[in-house]
């Protein structure tokens, strides 16, 4: 069987009643095949098709059932000790493969891909069914949530979290495509995708919950910045704004969207060439 058709078995069993304590070696043997898969970047929690981005439900099964058929077990990492269902990944091909971590917080759950010539700065944080594209930079005090997909030479800035969608297990991740900049601060969460090539400003909060204004394409988006935009934070008025408990007026938050200026391009290529170095 494929490991695909493995997993799904395994999930209609544990629908059915199977605990961690039923699960035999065969059952532990697809849940490491199945996370070494992750690692390798050989299975993913979603996919681009049709130009949309789709969540492969059984590969969020799979990263379900490591939870439920898993005891919570003391680990050691580092010299401290800690407890969870999965151990950290292991991060010996990392350097094989040009990519940097600096040391004393540089976490990285198993069943997480980091990328060929990637760079990891401490502290930050990468969850299990992440996935992070060649030559991406994850600054310090990131958060990379799990089954976020990071596309390729991608910067997020300091500070910068990435929210992650487990369950349910039909609904796609966070979803940031190759060459993005994100500034210092920005929060994405709830299934947003940000267009490749697009350049967000620092503090920018995209959830769908927010609108995004897009003056290029004179339409509002919700859960989606188009490609090649400059984005950046605004207010506007809200409509409970005249309460009488508001003195001043009230305004929610919103994405204004525009083109992206040659010159915000020239900054963040400047910033990609010090990176190389």
């Amino acid at each position: 069987m494929s490991l695909k058709a493995d997993v799904e078995d395994l999930y209609a069993r544990y629908e059915d009643g199977l605990t961690a304590a039923d699960a035999d070696e065969d059952d532990h043997a697809t849940l490491e095949r199945f996370l070494e898969s992750l690692e390798a970047g050989e299975v993913r929690a979603a996919e681009k098709s049709g130009g949309e981005w789709e969540a492969n439900a059984w590969v969020k099964e799979g990263i379900l059932l490591n939870f439920g058929l898993r005891e919570t077990q003391a680990r050691e990492y580092g010299g401290v000790t800690y407890h969870d269902v999965l151990p950290l990944r292991e991060t010996a091909d990392l350097g094989e493969r040009g990519t940097r971590n600096t040391p004393d917080g540089t976490v990285i759950r198993r069943g997480a891909h980091i990328g060929s010539d990637a760079i990891m700065m401490s502290p930050s944080f990468v969850n299990v069914g992440a996935h992070v594209g060649d030559g991406t930079l994850i600054d310090s005090c990131d958060t990379v949530g799990s089954c976020a997909q990071i596309g390729e030479n991608v910067k997020l800035g300091a500070n910068t979290l990435i929210g992650g969608v487990l369950e349910p297990v039909e609904d796609a991740p966070v979803i940031v495509e190759d060459d993005v900049s994100l500034g210092a601060g920005c929060r994405v969460t709830s299934g947003f995708v940000v267009g490749e090539g697009s350049i967000v400003g620092e503090n920018t909060l995209l959830t769908p919950r927010i609108p995004v204004y897009d003056l290029v394409d004179e339409e509002v988006y919700y859960g989606e910045l188009p490609p090649e935009r400059r984005a950046f934070q605004r207010f506007v008025d809200s409509s409970v704004g005249d309460h009488d408990l508001l003195p001043g007026g009230a305004y929610k938050p919103a994405v204004v969207a525009t083109d992206v200026e040659e010159e915000t391009l020239e900054a963040a290529e400047k910033e990609a060439a010090l990176r190389d170095n």
